[in-house]
């Protein structure tokens, strides 16, 4: 089992919107990986945005708990994350998408809940996988 659970937007926003698509895939992996989860500001910002004001307060709930931290320093991994943003520009990459992959980069045992397949494509420290879990 991963030591650390990294946790994209859309993971968030299946697990705390009961009528996403992937709600029930977002809960079965809640079950299975248990919190604390390990996330971005820039991730953050994207769930914050798309859950809107009927989402926000679980959301800032979960983080309240702790069973959602930030434990990523932009301004420390800036460089990092632009080489990625640029090496990925064709698909193309956002802030919050690079901020993961460097978190990966950087965590011991990191694995990634997320709905975007894109994690797929990616590659942490130039040529290895990112370990992830997607909805099938």
């Amino acid at each position: 089992m991963a030591k650390n659970v990294l946790v994209d937007a859309g993971f968030l926003i299946a697990l705390l919107n009961r009528r996403d698509a992937h709600h029930h895939w977002a809960a079965a992996q809640a079950a299975v990986y248990s919190p604390p989860w390990r996330t971005s500001e820039s991730v953050l910002s994207e769930a914050f945005h798309l859950l809107g004001r009927n989402g926000a307060p679980i959301l800032g709930e979960l983080l309240r708990r702790k069973a959602l931290l930030v434990e990523f320093d932009l301004p420390e991994n800036l460089d990092a994350v632009l080489k990625l943003i640029q090496k990925y520009s064709n698909v193309p990459m956002g802030l919050a998408d690079a901020c993961l992959v460097r978190m990966t980069e950087v965590v011991a045992d990191p694995l990634v809940l997320t709905t975007d397949s894109d994690f797929q494509i990616y590659r942490r420290n130039g040529r290895q996988t990112v370990l992830c879990v997607t909805p099938r």
